[in-house]
């Protein structure tokens, strides 16, 4: 005679539980880690000096601008005038 297991249906549908809930787990856990990597790669790029610009003469024009609007003051223009020039 065959003896029939008892709880066979419950216990499938306890395994399959188990198994959606692993799969749902490892899911969020891997959403969490792809959006750190983004929040760490964004505030990378925005802690990244700004690359100095290959014309020196448009450099030497927004320094000038910056001075004429009173950001700059004459020593700091001097300074960064000197720096843009390669001096």
């Amino acid at each position: 005679m065959m003896r029939r297991r008892r709880g066979g249906i419950v216990r499938m549908a306890a395994t399959t539980a188990v198994v959606a809930g692993t799969a749902g787990a490892v899911s969020h856990h891997q959403q969490q880690k792809y959006a750190n990597q983004d929040a760490q790669q964004q505030a990378q790029s925005a802690e990244a000096p700004p690359e100095a610009e290959a014309d020196p003469m448009a450099e030497l024009q927004r320094l000038a601008e910056l001075h004429t609007q009173g950001v700059l003051t004459d020593e700091e223009f001097a300074a960064a005038k000197a720096k843009a020039l390669g001096i």
